[in-house]
């Protein structure tokens, strides 16, 4: 039993207990997960989407390999029990390729869940809800499923021959709207309706029998349905537990399933208690976590203009807002209205399309001088107290160095923090 099936299996026999799953490949949010992660001695899953991580390097740049390799080393330089960590595939299947014939976009995705495997990671995700160039919109629940048993056969063999056994466990379904927060205003989300669950379920059983794959049911583990929660550029969609109960009553009786909640992001903490004591046991976050970031490297940077003259400040803000311009292609699309609208929305939208931006060699260049900056003489108190008041009281406090970095990366723990009170 693997420390993931071990967490589901307790939360089925009745403990409060979920996983927070971490949807980032930025360094600083995988680095404050990994010691958050080893200060409270429990699991960390963190899982890649098929655009960040693939076969050919996806928007990372990295393979499924070598992002294993990353979150090795880092967890070795961080001092986490290997042990703790769990790598997951999130929506896994032609995403990427949807402009492509469905029978070449699914060599694709079989390739892509084949390198996954491969590089250990245990949790799959399968989506295949997205049609192909040459499928009709939108597909067929019948086609969705035969789709992503394909593909759980390609794990499967994958496991088997490379490690002689396979104790990878999958998650089916897929959320409305579009992962990484919906594009337009939301008031009010229509949860998904138990005949669409056990409709979907159905399905996917039959699909995974004639895959000839019915002994691995069991490790079908989770279902991405819509509780009720979301976010768009400017607004959140909170969770009320009424409308999902019907929902939360239907997975209670199935022996080896919980519900996974994607776009959690921005959520208030009782609703993440609540969405764990509804049987939404697998908490997806992502955004949140360079929203958060973000955040603090603009509050430092408020700093340094304070303690320094304009000619030696960094000016951050401004060397992300000319590689966005420059390079629109991240946001372009997704902001509207007029230029003061789109301003605000590349620097301070929910949906958070700035974090494409961090990896660029500019950028990169402004935040290490800040950090330089910032590192020659200790930081004010008072500045402390009005940019970043919560860490200020973790300064006074003892239990927080007054350094850049490590006040950036508290920023994205306290994201973390809401979510692991409310697994535990």
């Amino acid at each position: 039993m693997t420390r993931l099936t071990e967490l589901i299996a307790r939360h089925k026999q009745g403990e409060h207990i979920g996983i927070t799953s971490v949807c980032s490949a930025h360094p600083w949010v995988l680095e404050a997960a990994m010691l958050h992660a080893r200060q409270q001695q429990m699991p960390l899953l963190i899982e890649a989407t098929s655009n960040q991580v693939d076969q050919h390097g996806g928007y990372t740049g990295m393979t499924p390999q070598m992002f294993q390799q990353q979150l090795r080393s880092l967890a070795e330089k961080l001092d986490l029990d290997p042990a703790q960590l769990v790598l997951g595939g999130d929506h896994l299947g032609p995403n990427r390729w949807q402009h492509l014939p469905a029978s070449q976009a699914m060599a694709q995705a079989a390739v892509l869940v084949e390198h996954y495997v491969a590089a250990g990671f245990q949790k799959i995700h399968l989506d295949c809800s997205m049609s192909c160039a040459d499928d009709p919109q939108p597909l067929s629940d019948r086609t969705v499923a035969e789709r992503a048993a394909q593909l759980a056969y390609v794990c499967e063999q994958t496991s088997l021959k490379l490690f002689g056994k396979s104790e990878v466990v999958y998650v089916i379904g897929t959320e409305v709207p579009v992962p990484g927060g919906a594009q337009e205003a939301l008031d009010t989300l229509a949860v998904t309706q138990v005949a669409a669950v056990e409709h979907t379920l159905a399905a996917h059983r039959q699909a995974f029998a004639r895959q000839g794959l019915a002994d691995i049911w069991p490790r079908v583990i989770g279902l991405v349905v819509q509780p009720g929660v979301e976010f768009s550029h400017h607004g959140v969609v909170d969770f009320q537990p009424e409308p999902a109960a019907a929902l939360s009553r239907y997975v209670a009786e199935q022996p080896h399933l919980v519900f996974e909640a994607h776009s959690t992001d921005y959520q208030l903490p009782q609703a993440y208690r609540s969405l764990v004591q509804g049987h939404f046991a697998i908490l997806k976050v992502g955004p949140a976590l360079t929203f958060a970031l973000r955040e603090a490297l603009y509050a430092l940077e408020n700093m340094e203009r304070e303690l320094l003259p304009a000619a030696q400040c960094s000016d951050l803000r401004a060397q992300l807002e000319r590689v966005m311009c420059q390079r629109p292609d991240a946001w372009e699309k997704y902001y509207h209205g007029n230029e003061r609208q789109r301003y605000f929305a590349r620097h301070f939208s929910y949906s958070d399309r700035l974090r494409y931006y961090w990896p660029d060699s500019t950028v990169q260049a402004a935040v290490e001088r800040l950090l330089d900056n910032l590192a020659h003489q200790p930081l004010p108190l008072p500045l402390l107290s009005q940019y970043l008041p919560l860490q200020y009281h973790r300064v006074r406090a003892g239990q927080l160095p007054a350094d850049a970095r490590s006040l950036a990366l508290d920023c994205i723990t306290d994201v973390l923090r809401a979510y692991a009170a409310a697994c535990q």
